[in-house]
């Protein structure tokens, strides 16, 4: 192999590194886009007090996974729950520096976790099936 057709083949798998790793960001952004709202509503309704939002991110750190290190997307969607009634907020003050919104799950968000929740596992079920059939 001639110095030309190595950096070719070189500069070929560098672009193809390149692209796939930017379609796995991609996919990791929109899994991360779809789960936030039912991982948000899970956390809450394990949790026996409202939480805050930084509370919340940490609790999010805790476990692996694309949700890792996205606190700023968790408030549009913290908001949006409130919105929608699938969480309530009220803001209280902070012994240690300004007020914060605390957040609690809703008895609507309770029976729309279980709905959600039901929908995951069956899709987890039809995900793991499909990829175990899927030659790599």
């Amino acid at each position: 192999m001639h110095y030309r057709e190595v950096s070719t083949s070189i500069l070929f798998m560098a672009d193809f590194s390149t692209t796939a790793d930017v379609h796995v960001r991609k996919f990791q952004k929109e899994l991360a886009s779809g789960l936030t709202a039912l991982v948000l509503l899970a956390v809450l309704a394990e949790s026996d007090e409202p939480m805050y939002g930084y509370q919340i991110a940490k609790r999010l750190e805790q476990g692996a996974g694309v949700l890792r290190g996205k606190q700023s997307a968790l408030y549009p969607v913290l908001r949006n729950l409130d919105a929608t009634g699938l969480a309530e907020s009220k803001i209280r003050p902070s012994h240690s520096g300004p007020p914060r919104r605390y957040y609690w799950i809703t008895e609507l968000g309770r029976q729309v976790l279980a709905e959600w929740r039901t929908a995951w596992v069956s899709t987890c079920r039809f995900v793991d099936d499909l990829l175990q059939e899927t030659p790599s």
